[in-house]
C-alpha cells in the first residue's frame, strides 16, 4: 500500500468513505456527498484503488432496460480505512499545530 499527498478533496473523499467504511458508493454520489465535482472524485477514486485503499465492482445491471450507464460501485478496504483514519489525523494535527503557532495580533 502506497503513501498518497494528501489534498482537502482528497480528504473530503475519505471522510465520506469513512462515515460508513462497509457502504458501496457509486462515483457521483460519492461526488455530491462529500461537495466536491464528479470530475474530481473519479481520479481520487482511481487513485484510492490504485494504493490499495478502495475496492470497486462494476454494477451488474443491463444498461438498455434500466436506462442509464452502469455504475462503479467503490468501498474503503481495511487497509484503506486505517490510511483514511491515519490521514485525517494527521491533517488534524497539523491544523492543530498550525493554530498555535499564530500570532496574536
Amino acid at each position: 500500500m502506497s503513501t498518497l499527498r494528501m489534498t482537502t478533496p482528497r480528504l473530503l473523499a475519505l471522510r465520506t468513505l469513512l462515515e460508513d467504511p462497509e457502504r458501496e458508493r457509486y462515483g457521483l454520489e460519492l461526488a455530491t456527498q462529500a461537495g466536491l465535482e464528479p470530475a474530481t472524485v473519479y481520479p481520487i477514486l482511481v487513485a484510492f484503488e490504485t494504493a490499495g485503499w478502495v475496492c470497486s465492482r462494476a454494477e451488474d445491471i443491463d444498461a438498455h432496460e434500466a436506462g442509464r450507464p452502469r455504475r462503479r460501485y467503490y468501498r474503503l478496504t481495511a487497509a484503506g480505512v486505517t490510511a483514511a483514519r491515519d490521514a485525517i489525523a494527521a491533517r488534524e494535527q497539523r491544523s492543530a499545530r498550525g493554530v498555535s503557532r499564530r500570532l496574536a495580533w
